[in-house]
């Protein structure tokens, strides 16, 4: 067993049942990647891609991150929805699947896709953006449950999509569109390579470990692959706030703050080191930039504001320039220790280890409905569509219903 490859491990383990919590949980992460789909209709990228006269329902893939509230695994560093849903709703309808069917392939993507994530080290993270590193490994297996695939052919779908994968974060560094771009090909490679193992398309096994693998090209300590008795969709945390998933500590503790009555600047934020690598940005100029400054994150809950997708708007910055001012930013060498496993910070002595959101500090489904109509509202739907999205995702068994509401909102 131990000399058996470690894909070869993954696929076997993907084929357990899926119990009806599990499958229930799924459903609230189908809402919430609608709900960040909803939201981001009308934004550039939304436009970009209706005048590449995309398929309907890939569109959707190119949008469930553009807002910033996709959920997010912790300790591997990944966004697993913006990948997932598409791939496994487009396999879905392509075979008639029923919802259930969809859910049961999702909860698998998931598994796979944070299983590989959780193997990679720090210096993987430094070059790579892990969503799209790990992204095919889970849409492979999230669509060839929907196939229904042999472990065999799982193994040389999930093989084949690894050995195209990449995301380097040079993107960070310039005001572009890329990381769109990363989510939508890692969930179109991953479901094709399941397409066509259906067909006989073999793959490499050693794709992780192997002398010329993942691994090998990209890391330099990678850990153990773990795979537990549970399902990892139940990790995985739900954003609240329009913003990197690394500035959300620090908005929890201005939000904590605010309810007691002591927002007041100066503001002196303590994080972890990563925290400050992708969020000290003390002057944002564009949409993007205030997404990713911590500096504007706090400045928003001082003004009184709720960090939604209008508080990161040009005018919003602008606005709030002076509040920015005062606002600085500093490692705290504790706070990193316990990072990834705690996304943590400190606001004005007021210190919070894991976010609103957290499997710690969950959400349920009023929560994820409300975020609905919040963003469906933000990307111009009326409240009747977040209800009938609602519908379909919490308590429907009807995935081309699902299908035929995205292609409308994105036709």
């Amino acid at each position: 067993m131990s000399d058996e490859p470690l894909i070869a491990r993954l696929a076997h383990h993907l084929q357990r049942p899926v119990p009806e919590f599990v499958r229930t949980r799924a459903r609230l992460h189908l809402l919430d990647w609608l709900a960040c789909v909803a939201g981001a209709r009308g934004s550039e990228i939304g436009e970009i891609i209706r005048r590449a006269d995309l398929d309907t329902t890939y569109r959707a893939a190119w949008l469930g991150s553009v807002l910033e509230m996709d959920d997010v695994h912790r300790s591997a560093l990944l966004h697993p929805g913006p990948v997932i849903w598409s791939a496994v709703l487009i396999a879905g309808a392509e075979v008639g699947a029923a919802l259930s069917a969809v859910l049961d392939g999702a909860v698998q993507g998931y598994e796979s896709m944070i299983a590989v994530g959780s193997t990679l080290d720090a210096l993987h993270y430094s070059h790579f953006h892990n969503t799209a590193t790990t992204g095919p490994f889970g849409s492979a297996a999230a669509a060839g449950s929907v196939y229904e695939l042999s472990a065999c052919q799982l193994l040389a779908a999930m093989g084949n999509a690894a050995s195209t994968t990449g995301g380097l974060w040079q993107f960070r560094a310039e005001q572009v569109m890329t990381k769109f771009w990363h989510t939508a090909t890692a969930s179109s490679n991953g479901k094709f390579a399941a397409y066509m193992a259906k067909f006989g398309m073999t793959g490499p096994a050693a794709i992780l470990e192997g002398p010329q693998g993942l691994y090998a090209a990209t890391c330099r300590d990678p850990k153990p692959l773990v795979l537990g008795d549970g399902w990892r969709i139940e990790e995985v945390s739900f954003k609240p706030w329009a913003a990197c998933r690394h500035a959300h500590p620090a908005i929890d503790c201005a939000l904590e703050l605010r309810a007691a009555g002591r927002v007041t600047p100066p503001f002196h934020v303590e994080t972890y080191a990563d925290a400050l690598t992708f969020c000290d940005r003390p002057d944002p100029v564009t949409e993007t930039d205030a997404k990713f400054s911590l500096q504007h994150a706090v400045a928003v809950i001082a003004d009184g504001r709720d960090a939604t997708p209008a508080d990161f708007t040009p005018e919003a910055i602008a606005a709030l320039a002076l509040l920015r001012a005062q606002v600085s930013v500093a490692e705290d060498p504790e706070i990193t220790a316990r990072y990834p496993a705690h996304f943590g910070a400190r606001v004005n002595g007021l210190e919070l280890q894991d976010c609103r959101g957290d499997p710690e500090r969950p959400v349920g489904e009023a929560e994820i409905v409300a975020k609905m109509h919040m963003l469906a509202a933000w990307g111009g739907l009326p409240a009747s569509e977040a209800d009938r999205a609602a519908e379909l995702a919490l308590r429907g068994d009807d995935a081309a219903a699902v299908v035929t509401m995205l292609e409308e909102w994105l036709a």
